[in-house]
């Protein structure tokens, strides 16, 4: 039986997931895998689906096969896996941008995207020079008003976005993923950071696939 080895095609990288190990690639140097796996993949970048699918032959897009309950339209593959992996609760992947969505009890009540960090950064400095910080205060108090104009941009987009995702939640439980996910999660004390949301609902759906009956 082959090797099933699982990708996440992004933006920027590849994100592979095998046997609990996970690591990242950038899309113009894909390593060679061994030519008896199976790449099993979810994709919002063409050019990179283009690049694994000429690099290796046995590959199956995935994308096709999530099963979510949701009214959500457009809802891209990456946060259909993600929310595949809770049941019920707040799923936030706080990357380049940042997307929070719903579940409860297996359906995708909806979502809403957010601007990442780095977002932040770019408008603030497009606004005045003044404003052009080479980064954020990370440990800037959200429950006293800043003293100075660091501290006030920082303030500014982390209590943006955490007071957002804490209306949002509701009491419910957060799971964080994404590259600053470990970061916001720590500012809420009902959330997890889970970096394998995208590949836990992955496996689901294979599950899924795998447990129904053959077609006659």
């Amino acid at each position: 039986m082959s090797e099933v080895i699982l990708c996440d095609i992004g933006n920027t990288f590849f994100h592979f997931y095998k046997k609990g190990s996970m690591w990242k690639e950038p899309l113009d140097k894909i390593s060679k895998k061994d030519k008896n796996s199976t790449i099993l993949y979810i994709s919002v970048n063409e050019e990179g689906e283009k690049s694994l699918l000429s690099s290796h032959k046995n590959c199956i897009n995935l994308g096709p096969y999530l099963d979510l309950k949701s009214e959500y339209k457009g809802l891209g593959v990456d946060r259909k896996a993600a929310c595949m992996g809770v049941r019920t609760g707040v799923i936030v992947d706080a990357g380049s941008a940042i997307t929070v969505d719903v579940m409860e009890a297996g359906v995708h009540l909806g979502g809403f995207i957010l601007p990442g960090l780095e977002s932040y950064r770019i408008f603030y400095a497009s606004i005045s020079k003044v404003l052009d910080l080479q980064y954020f205060n990370m440990g800037v108090d959200l429950e006293s008003l800043p003293q100075n104009t660091k501290d006030a941009l920082s303030f500014g987009a982390l209590d943006s976005i955490f007071l957002t995702i804490k209306q949002s939640a509701n009491g419910k439980m957060i799971y964080f993923t994404g590259g600053d996910g470990k970061f916001f999660s720590r500012l809420f004390s009902n959330s997890i950071y889970d970096d394998t949301l995208v590949f836990k609902g992955m496996w689901l759906a294979v599950k899924q696939l795998r447990s129904k009956p053959a077609s006659s």
